[in-house]
């Protein structure tokens, strides 16, 4: 009964077109996270058209979840190929996520060509990156929540969260992770002192790097289509539990490296929220912020190639590999440190958001009011909700209690030009910003 029940559990038959057509659907409606999308993948292909059994769908769900990407994407790679084969998985994916890459590259473009220009959008996204850092603060608890789940994890979160403090790569933090719980659960104490060792010691070499043991740096780097590429596939490589983990490897070879702003990074993500598309397209926007539609592009790819090679590759192999007890406890290691570089991460987004906002209160305000309704209101219209009622109410009460009069008007743009004179460059923008928001207030 058991055989015959998983035999007629099988897609039906398509052409590759309607294939593609069938998962860009999915990909319009992509709406609320990825709960939501994998409740709707799992109610139309397995509960309505049984393209594949239920309990064979919740073990495939477990292995995407332990992978990095985007769940809801990879499934539909998955689904996919057993449909039409790699190239079907390849359309698949293709078609989920082309709505919101669209519209992402839309929104990029709109941002760009007007943020600057309108007092009015200026004021909307003070409101936007409060919301946004109240959404970040949610992930980061609810990630830590399904990770770290043991004292050894929790001092690996402790240590890569000091560790990245301290100015160490995340690229030597999170191979010494995953092999110290690997060492840790196997009781291979070996293994654990040599991997904190090499980290230790590849960790001193950096610093001394960075206190002038070494060369003086040269100039930085400009926003290369390949360079947004490998920024994209370091997030994309390391998205676990969620897109929200890929902000720390994203920011770090774009913000860091003054491609683009630290309020243009926390707008992008913003918008992910409310795009139907896997949370991840914020990388789209940033990488137009650096370099344009090339470097979107280029980013977007980079963040989407792993979620596609994973289920291409590994197809037939995905769940005997994934249940190798090794890599688990690898996986699990890297997926702690990742939760201490993406607490640094918020916070440092959070510090730079309040040096730079026109309002403090009114910022501070609207967090602690997105904090509640996230963490109370338990909808997958919550972020929404949030981004938009902190974008209304901030160009509503800067325009009411600002009172901003043109004395007041000339005296922010006075600041603007002597911080212009003498600022950093963040500064400058915090000033500009001010100043739009200034106008706004005195029209």
């Amino acid at each position: 009964m058991v055989d015959l029940e998983l035999s007629e559990a099988c897609p039906p038959r398509l052409s590759l077109t309607a294939l593609f057509l069938r998962f860009m659907r999915f990909g319009v409606l992509a709406f609320g996270g990825p709960v939501a999308q994998i409740a709707m993948i799992r109610r139309e292909l397995v509960e309505e058209e049984r393209w594949i059994d239920s309990s064979r769908f919740n073990r495939l769900l477990a292995v995407m979840q332990v992978l990095p990407g985007p769940e809801a994407h990879e499934l539909c790679v998955h689904m996919g190929i057993r449909a039409r084969g790699r190239l079907g998985g390849l359309l698949a994916g293709l078609g989920f996520m082309l709505p919101g890459l669209v519209l992402m590259l839309l929104a990029a473009w709109a941002y760009s060509e007007l943020a600057g220009q309108s007092p009015i959008l200026a004021a909307v996204f003070v409101g936007v990156q409060a919301a946004v850092l109240a959404i970040i603060a949610r992930a980061v608890h609810r990630i830590g929540e399904h990770i770290l789940t043991s004292l050894s994890l929790w001092i690996i979160m402790g240590a890569t969260a000091v560790a990245t403090i301290g100015g160490v790569s995340f690229w030597i933090v999170l191979p010494a992770a995953g092999l110290t719980y690997a060492g840790v659960r196997s009781g291979r104490w070996w293994l654990v002192a040599v991997a904190l060792s090499a980290a230790i010691a590849m960790g001193l070499v950096t610093q001394l790097n960075a206190t002038g043991f070494a060369p003086p740096p040269t100039a930085a780097m400009a926003a290369t289509t390949f360079a947004l590429f490998l920024a994209g596939l370091k997030g994309g490589l390391l998205t676990f539990g969620g897109a929200y983990t890929a902000i720390p490897f994203v920011k770090a070879d774009t913000v860091d490296r003054g491609w683009a702003t630290d309020a243009q990074f926390l707008d992008g993500v913003g918008l992910a929220n409310v795009l139907p598309a896997p949370l991840v397209i914020f990388a789209t926007f940033v990488g137009w912020m650096s370099s344009g539609l090339l470097g979107a592009l280029a980013t977007t790819a980079g963040v989407f190639l792993p979620a596609f090679a994973f289920s291409m590759i590994f197809y037939e192999r995905l769940e005997r590999v994934v249940e190798d007890e090794r890599l688990q406890a690898f996986l699990t290691g890297v997926a702690a440190a990742v939760v201490g570089v993406i607490v640094v991460t918020a916070f440092q987004l959070a510090e730079a958001a309040l040096a730079n906002t026109p309002n403090l209160p009114l910022t501070a305000t609207l967090f602690l009011f997105g904090a509640a309704v996230v963490y109370f209101w338990k909808s997958r219209y919550n972020a929404p909700v949030v981004l938009v009622t902190g974008a209304i109410v901030a160009a509503a009460w800067l325009r009411r209690v600002g009172n901003v009069r043109n004395g007041s008007k000339a005296n922010i743009e006075i600041r603007a030009v002597r911080t212009s004179a003498r600022g950093s460059p963040a500064d400058i923008r915090s000033w500009r910003m001010a100043a739009l928001i200034g106008e706004l207030l005195c029209d």
